[in-house]
């Protein structure tokens, strides 16, 4: 709680009031209830933006290496992901994506926000990737609501391997919500989750304004880091 007054009433409006970020659709966000907000990924910023000017407490699930830094430095790291709602994940694969789904499904459970991010991973190049159908089979399995979020012009703010933001205005477009329990029962269907969560990468695509591209964003990086080598 000390970490979520310190964001909301004494660096929130710093924040606002040097980017003065505009929304669109925030009336489609429940005053109240579970629901996911899913967005799409240019900066490592969207995660601060999105929670401020949704007014609830929006939780993240992030890998557990920003928790577990050395040094002053993996101190800062952590007490800002903490500062910022986020909870720390496993992103190995196996039964760390099912303790993933588990953390995604016990916020869900409690009634609260979970922000959630289907490519997975932020984009190198702007462009909008596949999704990745865990979003999916949360949304089916926790019975609520999904809701496309698109952050336009946050990869100018910061992009992939600054540390400083630039000074430029940012605009947040929230979608209405997405109701999937006609597919109830069925998240251990592997075409079900694809179904819906192209469905809902397509809503972000037409929010965002985005090229997309048909792969997996993380290929993309590795394929680019191996290029360099």
């Amino acid at each position: 709680m000390f970490y979520w007054i310190m964001k909301h009433i004494v660096v929130g409006p710093i924040v606002l009031a040097i980017f003065r970020p505009w929304v669109v659709g925030l009336e489609n966000v429940p005053k109240e209830g579970a629901v996911v907000l899913a967005s799409n990924h240019l900066s490592f910023i969207d995660s601060i933006f999105l929670p401020l000017v949704v007014g609830r407490r929006v939780v993240f699930l992030a890998k557990s290496e920003y928790f577990t830094g050395k040094g002053l430095k993996g101190w800062a790291t952590k007490l800002f992901f903490q500062a910022t709602g986020q909870l720390p994940i496993d992103r190995s694969g196996g039964k760390a994506s099912e303790a993933s789904l588990l953390t995604g499904l016990r916020v869900l459970g409690e009634g609260r926000v979970l922000g959630i991010y289907p490519e997975g991973t932020r984009s190198p190049d702007g462009h909008l990737y596949r999704g990745r159908t865990g979003v999916a089979r949360m949304v089916l399995e926790a019975g609520v609501p999904v809701i496309p979020v698109a952050m336009i012009g946050t990869e100018e703010v910061m992009p992939i391997g600054t540390r400083i933001p630039r000074v430029r205005r940012i605009g947040i477009i929230i979608g209405e919500p997405l109701d999937f329990t006609r597919f109830e029962g069925l998240e251990g269907d592997r075409f079900v989750l694809r179904s819906v969560t192209d469905e809902l990468v397509y809503d972000l695509r037409e929010l965002s304004g985005q090229e997309y591209v048909d792969v997996y964003a993380s290929s993309v990086k590795e394929q680019r880091a191996s290029q360099s080598r």
